[in-house]
């Protein structure tokens, strides 16, 4: 079974972070998710990645804020893929994050997606997941099916709402 870590640097930043968790569930992949500080638990950062294959993970999602250093502490400690969730922030709405997390030093790679994209960080993770999870892949092409029915039903939608039917 795939099995992803969801690791958050604030106990605060769950609610940004729940639609990921959610995500994760409806394909089916395992999901752990802890409470690390890069800053002020480093030792407990370290020994997650240094373990976290011998654990059983096999992608990380690391959200964080501000400083946002959790993706790339993990992702210089393990081999696993790390995709990073910047976490918007008082202080520049999210933009300190979103830096800190997308510009990594050349041989540490973090996948980034958008300041809050939990949702995203996760469909990212089981995209990678599906590489080894058939029946994930089936799930994704179902996913997008999904959201090209929806957004074909909007446009016809509008288009009756416009042409006054």
């Amino acid at each position: 079974m795939s099995k992803v870590a969801v690791i958050m640097g604030s106990k605060n930043d769950f609610d940004v972070i729940r639609p990921a968790c959610e995500m994760l569930k409806k394909f089916g992949a395992e999901t752990e998710v802890r409470v690390i500080s890069a800053h002020r638990t480093p030792e407990d950062a370290a020994d997650f990645a240094l373990n976290a294959e011998k654990n059983g993970f096999e992608v990380i999602i690391a959200a964080a804020g501000k400083a946002a250093h959790l993706a790339g502490v993990l992702a210089s400690l393990t081999p696993l893929p790390v995709i990073g969730i910047p976490i918007k922030s008082s202080t520049m709405d999210g933009l300190d994050s979103l830096l800190s997390t997308v510009q990594m030093p050349s041989g540490i790679p973090v996948a980034c997606v958008a300041i809050n994209g939990a949702e995203n960080a996760a469909l990212l993770a089981v995209q990678i997941l599906s590489l080894k999870y058939p029946g994930m892949r089936e799930k994704i092409k179902e996913y997008k099916k999904t959201l090209a029915e929806k957004i074909r039903s909007d446009d016809k939608k509008l288009n009756d709402e416009l042409s006054g039917q």
